[in-house]
């Protein structure tokens, strides 16, 4: 009973602090996070019941209660993916490394820098989604993040040094790319996600999830252009233009979605795991 309690607390708590990251994502570019929130549309101030995450957004039907637009989805998905990060990170990652919740500082530390994580990946995904760039104040703390979590929760000797080294050697080839292609085949802001992708997983995790986020780019690349020539699509949300094979789609929602898939199920796409041992 008390961890189905905990469990409730944690989704709550997720929907609040993925309510903030919207606002984090929407701002970032006016350089400030205070002021009221208010209707992208009217700029209708919103009151307190029309901030409540998820729950306001389907009572008012995804719609502005004063001018009766439409609310971007990315707002209550945004508030679920952040719950379900939490709550997915404290019963399938906490409980299990913490058996018997043995509420010391290290393992507070681990669950709480594990969220920031989250926080910080999903910032990222959006961001890059819409833009198109990844602003290096959101990679920096996640390497900055994820190094701490190294010399800490992650802390097993020579285990710590390739994991250290695992954050550039992951990122090299990005890097590499980026110089040869001038910047048009990818960003550097992907190669400075990978460090810190690298950091948080290791190279073997870390390399499953790059593998991953290449294959997921390219079928949903391949899908898109399918799509816009079948169904003559001329703006999808995040396109500014007919997509077509030599189009510009954001890499690091798949990097992130491989990053995420790695870490709650561990895969090894290259079964280093075995020739490393």
């Amino acid at each position: 009973m008390e961890n189905l309690i905990a469990q409730i607390g944690i989704f709550i708590f997720g929907t609040i602090i993925g309510s903030f990251l919207n606002v984090v994502i929407l701002r970032y570019s006016e350089k400030s996070l205070t002021g009221r929130s208010e209707c992208v549309n009217c700029h209708k101030k919103l009151n307190w019941y029309e901030l409540i995450p998820i729950i306001s957004f389907l009572i008012q039907g995804g719609k502005c209660l004063k001018c009766k637009k439409n609310i971007s989805w990315q707002y209550p998905l945004v508030e679920l993916s952040t719950a379900l990060l939490f709550l997915f990170g404290y019963k399938i990652y906490f409980l299990e490394k913490y058996s018997q919740l043995t509420l010391d500082f290290l393992s507070i530390f681990d669950l709480f820098s594990l969220w920031l994580i989250f926080s910080l990946l999903i910032i990222i995904f959006v961001y890059d989604l819409y833009h198109k760039l990844i602003p290096d104040l959101w990679v920096f703390l996640l390497a900055f993040i994820a190094l701490i979590r190294l010399f800490t929760i992650n802390f097993q000797g020579f285990g710590l040094l390739s994991f250290f080294w695992a954050g550039f050697i992951l990122a090299f080839p990005f890097v590499f790319l980026w110089i040869i292609s001038k910047g048009e085949w990818l960003g550097l802001g992907d190669a400075k996600l990978v460090i810190g992708i690298g950091w948080f997983l290791g190279l073997v995790k870390g390399s499953s999830a790059i593998i991953l986020g290449i294959w997921m780019g390219a079928i949903i690349g391949l899908f898109l252009v399918f799509l816009t020539k079948i169904n003559n699509i001329k703006r999808l949300s995040f396109l500014s233009k007919n997509f077509t094979i030599k189009s510009e789609l954001p890499f690091a929602p798949f990097l992130i979605i491989g990053t995420l898939l790695v870490f709650f199920f561990g895969w090894d796409v290259w079964g280093l795991s075995l020739i490393l041992k």
